[in-house]
């Protein structure tokens, strides 16, 4: 009888990690360990997933409020700084914002609205309508701001981010003045020097400043991006990927992960004669339809993978086939028939029509989505994800 189940997902628990633990060591033995302990076999191509933040911790890859400061004050000089486009987060970009306000005289904060790049919203979409508000165009300070929509809180966190914000850089020693706007230009009424805070639309916003005539500008990508006094840095993506740590501390996206990736891949090798595909992974990369939230707040999904997990999905399509080319067959004939068609699929299906509706996207974002989902971002105690079955197909027995 074929196989019957496809893909499986597993969290694995392992030890909690501190700075200078071996993470070959710790994640190899807890696969095997759980492999011995739940009863499966390691296959060739299944996949080991481990989250940035245990290999971020075993690093040792922090940076205090004072090393961003100091970088900041570095960098734009100690006078006032545009800070815009942050995302809305106590996790993500609030220590990075005392830090910033700390190596700055005054802090112009330029909010996206109605949402800052992640979809967390200040304000929703009907109540810009009703006020007559178009977010392309008009640019509001905080007075008109609270005029139009008063205090909103965020609804899941309960928090009011614009005063929160504006709370956190006045504790943290610097003059604030607070508007709203989308189009990063808009910066340069107020002061030319400016920290861009967005993530994934960054390159096209240094771009448009640059070009607009701003005097300095650096991304958060740019802050932290080499060792400040012995702290932790990140030389491709700075302060973006971090999280908090502690209220004075934040832990960075790690860095130089490809070793790590490689080195469990032989090491499993070694112990199981398997070749299984070794990933690091951080925010999966899915909307909530609810909350509107897009999950990706990680500059990218996985900062390191074997070479197994290069590229995309190369599918066909099992209901198109099953209603268009074999829509004359059933049951054991139309099974037969579709397996066929899989085994003699070339390996590329770009625009043809049997693969029309497959997820065109590239594997590392798939499976780190999967893991993400997996793991949670609470208490499960289960940083590391043992996937398998994920590159079987309908011929696979």
């Amino acid at each position: 009888m074929s196989r019957m189940v496809g893909t499986v997902s597993r969290g694995i628990r392992a030890p909690i990690i501190r700075q200078g633990d071996n993470l070959v060591d710790i994640v190899t033995n807890s696969i095997l360990e759980a492999s011995r302990e739940d009863g499966f076999e390691i296959r060739n191509r299944d996949i080991v997933a481990m989250t940035e933040a245990i290999v971020a911790r075993a690093q040792g890859n922090y940076a205090s409020v004072d090393d961003i400061a100091a970088d900041v004050k570095a960098k734009f000089g100690g006078d006032t700084v545009g800070v815009i486009f942050p995302i809305l987060s106590r996790n993500r970009f609030a220590i990075c914002l005392r830090g910033i306000a700390k190596g700055a005289k005054k802090i112009i904060l330029m909010l996206s609205y109605p949402s800052d790049e992640v979809g967390n919203h200040l304000i929703s979409l009907d109540m810009l309508d009703e006020k007559g508000i178009n977010p392309y165009t008009d640019v509001l300070d905080l007075k008109a701001y609270r005029e139009l929509f008063g205090y909103e809180k965020h609804p899941f966190t309960g928090i009011d981010y614009v005063e929160y914000y504006e709370t956190l850089i006045k504790e943290s020693g610097a003059e604030v003045e607070i508007i709203f706007a989308n189009d990063p230009r808009a910066i340069l009424k107020y002061t030319k020097k400016v920290l861009n805070c967005d993530i994934h639309t960054r390159f096209r916003t240094k771009r448009l400043l640059k070009n607009a005539g701003a005097e300095v500008v650096y991304g958060l990508d740019e802050i932290l991006n080499a060792s400040v006094n012995g702290s932790g840095y990140n030389e491709n993506y700075g302060l973006l990927g971090s999280n908090k740590s502690t209220e004075n501390q934040v832990k960075l996206f790690p860095r130089d992960c490809q070793a790590l990736v490689e080195a469990i891949q032989q090491r499993l090798l070694d112990a199981t004669g398997k070749l299984v595909e070794v990933m690091v992974y951080g925010d999966g990369a899915f909307k909530d339809p609810v909350g509107k939230i897009w999950e990706l707040a990680d500059p990218i999904v996985s900062p390191a993978y074997t070479s197994g997990l290069e590229g995309t999905p190369n599918e066909l399509k099992l209901k198109y086939l099953a209603d268009n080319d074999f829509a004359d067959l059933s049951g054991e004939a139309l099974k037969e028939a579709i397996k066929r068609e899989i085994v003699k699929k070339d390996g590329n299906l770009v625009g043809k029509m049997a693969s029309e509706g497959t997820t065109p996207r590239r594997l590392t974002d798939l499976i780190g989505s999967l893991c993400d989902l997996t793991s949670g971002s609470g208490d499960k105690g289960t940083p590391i994800v043992f996937i398998q079955g994920y590159f079987d197909n309908y011929t696979t027995e």
